[in-house]
């Protein structure tokens, strides 16, 4: 079945919504493998001040901050952000952590060249287009610093949910109200296209376990 893509998508940020309301602080409050192992490569590039996409309640974000960065945290819903600037003042982070609610389908709210780092964990895999990935990893490589290290995580299609539940084209499949795009590796390396890509390093996460690539690629 095909689908609107903008429609889905819309779809997808009020499903967002109403689960954050439902389940505060749904991932719990331990970082992500990803964001542990992020936090490793930025601080040898160097990296000060990063930008989180996709941070939702913020248990990665508060890591970073905690770890020494400045971060932007940024989601399309603002109940999760709530949530995440909630715990950072109960942390004493909050001089280190900012919020802005954005849609990935616009572009970044940043000046070029305006970070040092980047890091997205499954956020390129939700219910976005081929061709919006390709803009925003674009956008990303503008607001990053010449060296600067883009870190993100995907579902791919060797997960077992691919191919299953509800079909919406373009590798998008809908399973117990969560869109997702698998992404195939031919798909990863388009997008490293133009930058350095270093890693592309398969794990697995959660129940079912969900497959998964951590990709790693630096902005020349």
């Amino acid at each position: 079945m095909q689908h609107d893509n903008g429609d889905l998508a819309d779809a997808q940020q009020e499903h967002w919504q109403r689960t954050y309301v439902a389940h505060p602080g749904m991932y719990g409050q331990q970082p992500s493998a990803p964001a542990v192992h992020a936090a490793t490569v930025f601080r040898t590039k160097g990296a000060k001040d990063l930008l989180e996409l996709g941070a939702g309640h913020g248990r990665d974000t508060l890591y970073f901050a905690r770890e020494g960065f400045t971060v932007q945290a940024t989601d399309f819903s603002t109940i999760a952000l709530e949530q995440l600037k909630d715990a950072a003042q109960s942390q004493d982070l909050a001089d280190r952590v900012t919020t802005a609610v954005h849609d990935v389908r616009e572009p970044l709210p940043l000046p070029d060249a305006a970070t040092d780092a980047v890091f997205a964990h499954m956020l390129l895999c939700m219910a976005l287009s081929t061709q919006e990935i390709h803009n925003l990893v674009h956008d990303v490589r503008r607001v990053l610093r010449p060296g600067g290290a883009f870190i993100y995580t995907v579902r791919h299609t060797g997960d077992a949910h691919y191919g299953a539940g509800t079909p919406h084209g373009d590798d998008i499949y809908e399973h117990a109200g969560f869109a997702v795009h698998f992404f195939t590796r031919a798909l990863v390396d388009s997008l490293a296209d133009g930058w350095t890509l270093s890693e592309v390093h398969a794990f697995e996460e959660g129940e079912l376990p969900r497959r998964l690539w951590r990709v790693t690629q630096t902005r020349p």
